[in-house]
């Protein structure tokens, strides 16, 4: 539903002093998004004329994160309380506006559709304001809604102003409103700093708006969760949670397989196909999509990338803006850095690292290796414990490896350099210049072989023990050599 005639109002000056935190309450995150960017995104659905964010502690940093999202901010200096923050915002709002709901930057599991709601009963209930509330078994610390016989409210009382009665009352007020603006401007300009902090506070409104025996109504929430604001860090803990439980569930409920999906974190925009598989400890962390019948087993973790359909990541892997194709497979303790590309059928084992590199269809990294800067040709295979040399203590460098190319086990490759295809290269070499195709490259030390050497060693040893002596080292003994035969060289 298009709400052309209705403006929203985020509030996020505020620093959100109980945090104990540098940085501003709304940009403190959950589910991967920051509180603020929740609250706009759940905003965006309902197509108001226009989305308007109050800043103030940290404006910039704030603004930062909303105009990306369409929304418009206007500064709140000095910051003197909520219903001061709406007075602030009229100057960007519409003179063709009639609506306007108000959503604190702090309630990162309200809905779209509890907004949609809210906003319909305000209309079809001809109100002057319609608060969005929430049964709570502990409505401990929040305002009460008190109505009158009709169902209309008649006022919201704070818990230190309560009686006991009324403290009884568990529909509480989420500081979530529809308002009729030519109703709520006057309010406004009536409110008066009677209270400790003297500030303008929006609920005062709400009791001007019942003295001037304007329509009040309240609408329950669906899920009380919705109103949940993050004034704490145990709070943001349990707004995490929640938003976890809830991203699960719909995984799941599209087909996904999850076990112990209490140990799995996913982010808001992740995006997992069906019959994939996520075992416990998965971490599936910002953009991340993820195809069809995958497999993300115990403890990876995967940032920024994307998994193409059958793909198997063995666990302890963790992936970083990288893209793996259909059929590939890493691990176990795979780490794959920004960069890194591997086509179909492609395979990095056990403790590899790639970064920056390609690996082409049917490329293999068992095991023990590192790709830095490279380009691995179709169907190659690295042996265990090679490494591609590419930074020379100034700039990277690129190491180039053809097709059906065998790097032998222990292999440095010191960029810049290229394999020709169809090359191999010897186990323990060190390959500093280009090899050509279908070549043997060997750049390693002569084997020496010295026969009866251990025999004779061991008997030595036996002898020197048997007649109470210590052994001589032969490391020792050589230097002694060595010494000698300088300075007979100096005569």
């Amino acid at each position: 539903m298009a709400a052309k005639d209705t403006v929203v109002i985020v509030l996020a000056a505020g620093k959100g002093t109980r945090l104990y935190s540098g940085v501003a309450k709304v940009l403190h995150r959950v589910g991967g998004r920051s509180l603020v960017g929740h609250v706009v995104r759940s905003c965006q659905p309902l197509k108001a004329a226009d989305t308007i964010v109050v800043v103030g502690f940290q404006a910039d940093a704030v603004a930062a994160a909303v105009t990306p999202l369409g929304a418009k901010t206007v500064i709140q200096n000095p910051q003197r309380g909520t219903g001061h923050a709406v007075q602030s915002a009229r100057r960007a709002i519409r003179r063709s506006a009639k609506f306007a709901v108000v959503v604190p930057g702090d309630a990162p599991l309200l809905r779209t559709e509890t907004l949609s709601a809210l906003i319909a009963a305000h209309r079809s209930g001809d109100a002057a304001a319609t608060i969005l509330s929430a049964q709570l078994p502990d409505p401990t610390g929040y305002g009460r809604i008190i109505r009158k016989n009709d169902g209309t409210v008649a006022a919201v009382v704070e818990e230190s102003a309560a009686s006991p009665e009324q403290r009884a009352i568990t529909e509480v007020n989420s500081s979530i409103y529809c308002f009729t603006l030519d109703k709520l401007w006057p309010s406004l300009a009536s409110l008066k700093p009677n209270n400790v902090h003297k500030e303008l506070y929006l609920t005062d409104a709400i009791a001007l708006l019942n003295e001037r025996r304007e329509r009040v109504l309240a609408s329950i929430a669906p899920d009380p969760n919705e109103i949940l604001g993050c004034n704490t860090r145990a709070s943001l803990a349990d707004a995490d949670r929640i938003f976890r439980q809830r991203k699960a569930a719909a995984l799941m409920a599209s087909g996904v397989t999850i076990y112990f999906p209490e140990s799995v974190v996913v982010d808001a925009a992740v995006a997992v196909g069906r019959d994939t598989v996520i075992e416990p400890g998965v971490q599936l962390l910002g953009s991340t999509k993820i195809g069809e019948r995958c497999t993300i087993r115990t403890g990876s973790i995967i940032t920024d990338s994307r998994l193409d359909d059958d793909v198997y990541v063995e666990p302890y892997s963790v992936v970083t803006e990288s893209r793996l194709a259909k059929n590939t497979r890493i691990g176990p303790f795979a780490r794959l850095r920004p960069g890194a590309d591997l086509r179909e059928g492609a395979r990095v084992g056990n403790f590899v690292e790639v970064k920056k590199s390609i690996l082409h269809e049917g490329a293999k990294a068992p095991h023990l290796t590192y790709l830095g800067d490279a380009t691995i040709g179709a169907g190659a295979n690295i042996g265990a414990g090679t490494i591609t040399c590419n930074y020379d203590g100034v700039h990277k460098n690129q190491t180039t490896i053809g097709k059906r190319v065998f790097i032998g086990s222990d292999s440095a490759l010191v960029a810049p350099v290229r394999i020709g295809d169809g090359a191999y290269v010897a186990a323990g070499s060190t390959i500093t210049e280009n090899v050509p195709a279908d070549a043997l490259a060997i750049a390693r030390g002569r084997q020496i072989n010295k026969p009866g050497w251990s025999a004779a060693r061991r008997a030595q040893i036996a002898k020197e023990l048997k007649a109470g002596s210590k052994p001589k080292s032969r490391s020792k003994s050589k230097s002694k050599r060595a010494r000698t035969r300088r300075k007979t060289s100096r005569r």
